[in-house]
């Protein structure tokens, strides 16, 4: 399938709202610039465009094979994966010290951006190799570092993670899998495993799995899981590979979309227990395991936003080409393009606002994510760590729900078509909705925005950043935007009572404040994604009154900006009403009753 990457609106976000030149400035990224990262934003637009994108849907209709304990991925993914690792852009990201070039986080996302919407299968090995590097690295010894992160980094090892079981599911603590020590130091890992990315292929030399086991000694409950690094080949004392580990894939589960990337389900130990070295200390295994859920949080996040904008380019190019009925209003008797008609503009609008808000909320928060890590005042650290740790679930849920929102309306304006396959519309719907499950689903990440990141800290975050929206309204009224603003002081207003009612009412009575704990995640989303929008609405007026930039880009900026405030903004007043009086109601009807 064709995809464009939309270059024009990630540099402005880049560059006017997400800070490219305040991460820039962070110590470790003194190399970049803004014409490094162009031509790092050109070079993977080329891939994504001319490689990834025309074997999406080949992913989706050929999937992958099992044969022997073997994964054979569909035609030209290992072909592609090797050009993806010869032009260096699994170890982007990674560290410089293991052989990665060390790029910042909002430019590697910028980057992630183009794989997922031009191949979100393909896309999906590479995300959970990074988060296997960044849990290897912060919590691993020297020596697991030293053998596992050099190969890991330049791709030619990719990585998994281990977490869910059969009868496990979200509730880790229900984890079973066993780890008995052995006498040479390592353990003997046996269990089985589900739901695990690309845990088993045939585009990388080794597969490097972190699994959660349980110690025979270990506590009941979450306490009491370990970490692994667990290889699909043993690795010799020269670097070498060696011989093939007890861990195969048994299954892969049938999904309904994502058919490109290989989720397997993993047995260790049928032949006396696969070899692990345990990661850290005992014990502490989730703890750990959050360094690489939280990056993966991040990176689902950016791969609702990522399908929002491939779902509306689709939509674009079909509204363009398909002519059915005349133009409302129009003294032409003939029929018209159907971009042409007010329902689907009204759709397209939606698609378009939506995807354009998450992407400056989502490179805000990997913005973020740069400072908490590399600033150098350790109160501004712990200021942005605070922002990360907000964002995250609102990143992860209201780009996931949207995605499927999105994808859904680019289904509508195909018609009838949207649902026949060939089209490709009904991909993205398939896709898109796998996204808000996995890493946590909606639900989960609602429910760690009003318990740890609202209730728990008093509202802090939530009013630091609602103070900020507060300071762009002001300035839109300044500036002559006044329909915006007057939208945005209401969903503001509907934000900060909404955040009182968590914190007051969390402790006491959390069942009820669970009860509308996705709307208040979406009410968030939609006031931060508006604000982040109203920031480029300001900038576009200047721009435009200066004589700066495309004049028609910057129009667009504005137009789409109001269409967001006028119409999708308003929706906070209804969930508004659902978090502050719904509750009852979502409770009351006994459970026989259901």
């Amino acid at each position: 399938m064709s995809y464009k990457a939309p270059l024009a609106d990630m540099r402005f976000v880049l560059n006017e709202l997400a800070g490219l030149s305040e991460v820039a400035a962070l110590p470790g990224y003194e190399e970049v610039n803004p014409e490094l990262v162009d031509a790092i934003l050109d070079e993977a637009a080329k891939l994504a465009e001319n490689v990834l994108a025309p074997l999406n849907r080949v992913g989706d209709q050929h999937g992958n094979k099992l044969a022997d304990g073997v994964v054979t991925t569909a035609p030209g993914f290992r072909e592609a994966y090797g050009q993806f690792v010869e032009n260096g852009w699994v170890g982007l990201h990674a560290p410089a010290e293991f052989g990665g070039q060390g790029m910042p986080n909002l430019v590697a996302t910028a980057v992630e951006e183009m794989w997922k919407s031009a191949n979100m299968a393909f896309s999906l090995c590479p995300l959970l190799t990074l988060g296997a590097i960044a849990a290897i690295e912060h919590h691993a010894s020297d020596e697991l570092k030293a053998t596992y992160l050099p190969k890991m980094a330049e791709g030619s090892w990719t990585g998994t993670m281990n977490l869910t079981e059969p009868q496990a599911g979200s509730d880790l603590a229900q984890v079973r899998s066993k780890a008995v020590p052995a006498e040479d130091g390592t353990y003997k890992i046996s269990g089985q495993k589900i739901f695990i990315t690309y845990g088993e292929h045939d585009m990388a030399e080794n597969i490097v799995h972190l699994v959660l086991a349980r110690l025979p000694d270990a506590p009941a409950g979450v306490k009491g899981i370990s970490l692994f690094v667990v290889p699909k080949f043993l690795v010799n004392a020269d670097g070498s590979l060696g011989a093939r580990n007890d861990v195969k894939c048994v299954l892969i589960e049938h999904k309904m979309g994502i058919h490109g990337s290989p989720t397997c389900v993993m047995s260790y130990g049928d032949n006396g227990g696969a070899t692990g070295w345990l990661v850290g200390e005992a014990n502490r295994g989730l703890n750990y395991m959050f360094t690489m859920m939280n990056a993966a949080r991040l990176g689902v996040g950016v791969e609702g936003m990522a399908l929002g904008e491939a779902a509306y380019q689709k939509a674009v190019s079909y509204a363009r080409d398909r002519v059915q009925s005349r133009e409302l209003g129009s003294d032409n008797p003939a029929p018209a393009a159907i971009i042409r008609h007010a329902d689907i503009r009204r759709m397209l609008m939606t698609m378009r606002a939506l995807t354009e808000a998450e992407r400056a909320l989502t490179y805000y928060a990997c913005a973020a994510l740069d400072k908490a890590v590399r600033h150098p005042d350790a109160r501004e650290k712990q200021k942005w760590n605070a922002v990360v740790g907000f964002l995250t679930p609102i990143v992860k849920g209201w780009n996931t729900e949207n995605a499927s929102r999105i994808a859904s309306l680019g289904v509508q304006v195909h018609g009838g078509m949207g649902f026949i396959e060939e089209t490709g519309a009904a991909q993205y719907l398939r896709d898109a909705r796998i996204s808000t499950i996995y890493e946590g689903t909606t639900g989960i990440q609602a429910m760690d925005l009003v318990g740890r990141k609202t209730a728990a800290e008093k509202g802090l975050s939530a009013q630091a950043l609602l103070g900020e929206v507060e300071a762009v309204v002001a300035q839109l009224e300044s500036a002559g935007l006044g329909d915006i603003a007057a939208s945005l002081r209401k969903a503001l207003a509907h934000a900060r009572t909404c955040t009182a009612y968590v914190v007051e009412h969390f402790d006491a009575r959390p069942k009820e404040v669970a009860a509308g704990s996705v709307p208040f995640l979406e009410l968030l989303g939609l006031t931060l994604g508006g604000w982040q929008l109203a920031k480029s609405a300001l900038i576009a007026k200047r721009q435009l009154a200066d004589g700066e930039g495309d004049a028609a880009f910057l129009q667009a900026k504005l137009i789409t900006t109001r269409f967001f405030a006028l119409s999708l903004l308003p929706q906070t007043a209804s969930l508004a009403e659902v978090i502050l009086h719904g509750a009852d109601s979502v409770l009351a009807l006994p459970d026989e009753a259901f």
